[in-house]
């Protein structure tokens, strides 16, 4: 077992300055080294997936990464796991990433129905087969953990120990007054075209300048993935369509409203920074759980961090990776 003091200590992890040449010596040939291919999903959806395994290794972590992003950016977080003993396996979403787009136009982020996305990750998690380990885990970030929360309440026999949600997407963020007119607003915006189109203010992908980020306040690590969607420009990805803005409201509403039928272990690290979810309904949801089932969710605030906690400064990155190996240590 893990012990957790040697987690909260981990000098390895205080890599930021080092980070390209950590890159080029550690990190690329690690990424070789994946096992990767295509599972069918929902609709015969061809997803993409990476895995990183050891024969020795009993405990597992499914990561499932949140909206405009690809497995190819969680390198650094693949190795951090695999160094601490766990075998990892990850996908990326239909429409995003390597995997099949949804729509003719490749940079809209669309999905016609928010519950292909949970259905797309019970392929997956059955197509894994993941009953070999002794201990089963869920890392879920944004709108994977929207996706993970919906595939556990829909899913109550699943075989996971644990699920640990960075800035899950419980609840977007929005301005107060558009909080009542929302699900209507985006409902009558998806009906004005058959076809998908970006809903107001959002465009095709574009390397947005660190300064205006949204994200996190490590410079390095923002300028790393942007980089890396540059050199790869099949993993881009724009804004979202009107109807995924309309289904993924729909979706963050059943999170916080079926909250009660998760069945397992909860710890949700929220950044306090965040403009991109609802922090408060995340503390609703927490409060949910444990008011059915007491002491089975916990909350865990880094504070001064944004959105993207395993792409922050080393020191909030640190708090979150620590936080998560330490959850899933006393799991086991």
């Amino acid at each position: 077992m893990i012990k957790p003091n040697m987690i909260e200590h981990n000098k390895d992890w205080q890599r930021e300055q080092k980070l390209i040449e950590f890159s080029q010596q550690t990190l690329t040939p690690f990424w070789q080294s994946r096992n990767d291919g295509f599972i069918e999903g929902q609709q015969g959806k061809q997803l993409y997936w990476v895995s990183f395994t050891r024969p020795e290794n009993t405990k597992v972590i499914l990561l499932v990464n949140g909206r405009i992003e690809s497995v190819y950016k969680y390198q650094e977080v693949f190795w951090d796991l695999v160094e601490q003993g766990y075998d990892v396996y990850s996908y990326d979403h239909r429409g995003q990433g390597m995997s099949e787009r949804c729509c003719a136009d490749k940079q809209i982020g669309h999905v016609e129905h928010f519950d292909y996305y949970i259905k797309d990750m019970h392929h997956v998690v059955e197509a894994f087969n993941l009953s070999r380990y002794q201990k089963r885990f869920i890392l879920a970030h944004s709108m994977g953990g929207a996706i993970s929360t919906r595939y556990l309440q829909t899913h109550p026999s699943h075989h996971f120990d644990a699920i640990a949600f960075s800035a899950p997407m419980i609840g977007i963020q929005m301005q107060w007054y558009l909080r009542p007119i929302s699900g209507p607003l985006t409902k009558w915006m998806s009906s004005r075209s058959p076809d998908p189109v970006y809903a107001p203010g959002q465009k095709p992908y574009y390397n947005k300048p660190f300064e205006t980020n949204d994200l996190t306040h490590s410079a390095l690590r923002y300028q790393w993935f942007r980089g890396l969607y540059e050199q790869q420009p099949e993993i881009q990805l724009g804004g979202v369509s009107t109807h995924w803005a309309h289904q993924s409201l729909i979706a963050a509403k059943l999170c916080g409203k079926e909250a009660h039928k998760l069945n397992l272990p909860v710890l949700l690290m929220q950044a306090s920074q965040d403009t991109i979810v609802d922090n408060a309904a995340q503390r609703r949801f927490i409060n949910k759980i444990n008011k059915t089932k007491p002491g089975l969710a916990q909350l865990a605030i880094i504070q001064g961090a944004r959105h993207e906690l395993f792409f922050e400064t080393d020191q909030l990155r640190s708090q979150a990776l620590a936080q998560c190996l330490k959850f899933f240590a006393q799991q086991s």
